[in-house]
């Protein structure tokens, strides 16, 4: 049987680099994909990031509108399944994978108590050894990170992640602020940055936070979980190959 991956979305909004180069990936590997949205419609992702003035100026590669014009015929063929129905777990997946983006459509899937529900079910069973796995990026790290246990703590209190960088994010948001606004703010201007988000809900943020300002591409391996995240779109490719390798380490 392949390993059967779930992406956890919302309706609208996701960055569609960091959703079609993993998918591009994942189904080169022979994984078997769902995505899950809410209440079962096909996501869409982020248009500003496709197409226009802001597609051309701060938007995704050609390739990367390539890889997500293929996923979008692919979609045409696949149904896809509704995190809010009664008795859905992600219990039958070997990988569920979040991917970021800053539009502010993506709460939907940020916010939910449901997928805090389902991830505080599943992100412990990730726990080395195991067969389970999860990897996220960008936003995608805030649905681990607001995912809260009975007692208050964060599915990932005792991880070590990375995420979108509170310097790039501010950077950008003040650089097209004048033409974009609140854009790039997911939660409106003045509110607090991803790694932020992230960092305060770390039992030592200092020890659990990697961080890297480089154009490089840059992921965190956790090493007591199986779980993998990245900063921002260019870290999207070698997310998924990390990924890959591990699910094939863990499921085989």
């Amino acid at each position: 049987m392949p390993p059967k991956v779930a992406f956890l979305m919302a309706n609208y909004g996701h960055d569609p680099t960091e959703t079609a180069v993993p998918y591009a990936e994942f189904k080169k590997a022979g994984f078997e994909i769902d995505f899950v949205t809410e209440k079962g419609n096909m996501p869409e992702c982020d248009s500003k990031m496709l197409e226009g003035m802001t597609q051309k100026l701060l938007g995704a590669t050609q390739e990367a509108i390539d890889l997500y014009k293929t996923m979008k015929e692919d979609m045409k063929n696949m149904r896809a399944l509704a995190w809010a129905d009664e008795g859905f777990t992600l219990n039958p997946y070997d990988l569920v994978f979040l991917p970021g983006g800053h539009e502010k459509g993506v709460v939907q899937v940020i916010n939910s108590p449901v997928t805090h529900k389902l991830m505080v079910d599943y992100f412990p069973q990730t726990r080395k050894p195991s067969k389970k796995n999860v990897a996220a990026i960008c936003h995608g790290v805030m649905v681990l990170s607001e995912s809260s246990f009975p007692n208050g703590k964060s599915v990932l209190h005792d991880a070590t992640t990375t995420a979108l960088p509170g310097f790039m994010e501010q950077s950008i948001f003040w650089g097209t602020r004048l033409f974009l606004g609140d854009y790039y703010k997911t939660y409106g201007a003045g509110s607090e940055s991803v790694q932020a988000s992230v960092e305060k809900r770390l039992d030592d943020p200092k020890k659990q936070y990697f961080n890297s300002l480089s154009s490089t591409p840059f992921v965190r391996e956790d090493e007591n979980y199986n779980y993998i995240s990245g900063r921002f779109p260019p870290d999207a490719k070698l997310l998924a190959e990390k990924t890959i390798a591990l699910v094939n380490q863990t499921v085989a």
